[in-house]
């Protein structure tokens, strides 16, 4: 299936490669060439004109032409990147609701719990609140892992968790830095949850570290940027359903463990070096693209040093001048 990464349906796909071989071709005849049902011939014209690969014909009253694949897939590509642009407004607007709603809570008195919420400090309040949690798990466990490789203490931490939740069919999904397919600890644990049962996914960027619970109960840091100031554990409905759509708008943008992380066709750029870029377009220092991004500070400034050499720029800010120009940004 060639389109179907861009959301064409294998059907839809089959007809729209015999219109291409006769592009004259009547619905008896498209019946004939693709071997498929009426019903679901007649259903993948309609997703196709809805998709605008085919187009009604001025010379056939009632009848259709098909669009040439170039123009009908950057159509195509163009709608894709709106939906994009719009989940990442959609994606900002609740974190920022989420990251609020937390700060609220960050004058709770360490380890005491008030209406449902509980600051907790300290690895063992937070080990201990997880353990009890992940016991009461039902149907859904929801995390996101930022920072590119985890510690090993981390993973053998997760893993009798993760293995009796998978156990009794809880449904685990996971969100990792891209960076992590470089890390062979934590790529093992990635497929070791795979191969359990559970969902993992890959993005160069994602939001604070976070643990959801049926949907009922999250578990975040109060300060991402301050590991001591230890982690909320929150009931609060408003405080969840802000998380929970964090969660679902970084997934749906992720990708899976085993898929590769390919190239816009356009700029030739992966996800995380557009990323990187945009980072540093917005004036971030290296330090702090690379704990952004999970990488390593040489990884940066080597990824930052060969697309300077693409672009030809002799500094970032020429750099970032010239990406925009092309479009890259």
């Amino acid at each position: 299936m060639v389109l179907g990464f861009l959301g064409l349906e294998p059907v839809a796909e089959a007809v729209y490669g015999a219109l291409l071989q006769h592009p004259q071709a009547d619905l008896s005849e498209l019946l004939a060439a693709t071997r498929l049902p009426e019903a679901a011939v007649r259903a993948a014209l309609d997703d196709l004109a809805d998709l605008a690969f085919v187009r009604p014909s001025r010379d056939t009253p009632g009848g259709l032409r098909v669009v040439s694949p170039q123009i009908a897939l950057d159509l195509m590509v163009r709608r894709q990147e709106a939906e994009l642009a719009r989940r990442a407004q959609e994606l900002a607007a609740s974190k920022a609701a989420a990251a609020e709603a937390v700060a609220a809570f960050g004058s709770l008195a360490p380890n005491t719990a008030v209406n449902g919420a509980e600051r907790l400090v300290g690895l063992d309040a937070i080990a201990a609140k997880l353990e009890l949690l992940a016991k009461e798990l039902r149907d859904e466990c929801l995390s996101v892992m930022p920072g590119g490789a985890q510690s090993q203490a981390s993973l053998d931490a997760s893993r009798p968790l993760d293995a009796d939740a998978l156990g009794r069919g809880v449904t685990v999904l996971t969100l990792y830095q891209d960076s992590v397919r470089n890390d062979l600890a934590t790529h093992a644990y990635a497929h070791w949850l795979t191969d359990n049962g559970g969902e993992v996914r890959t993005a160069p960027l994602l939001p604070p570290r976070m643990l959801i619970f049926d949907r009922e109960v999250a578990v975040v840091p109060v300060d991402p940027t301050n590991t001591k100031a230890g982690a909320l554990c929150t009931r609060e409905p408003g405080i969840v359903a802000s998380l929970v759509a964090v969660y679902e708008q970084a997934w749906a943008t992720a990708v899976p463990l085993g898929a590769a992380t390919t190239r816009d066709t356009g700029s030739g750029l992966t996800a995380a070096e557009r990323e990187l870029l945009t980072l540093l377009a917005t004036g971030m220092t290296d330090e702090a693209a690379a704990k952004r991004l999970g990488i390593g500070l040489r990884t940066v400034r080597r990824q930052m040093a060969a697309l300077m050499e693409r672009l030809g720029a002799s500094s970032r800010f020429e750099a970032g001048l010239k990406a925009a120009q092309r479009g890259w940004l």
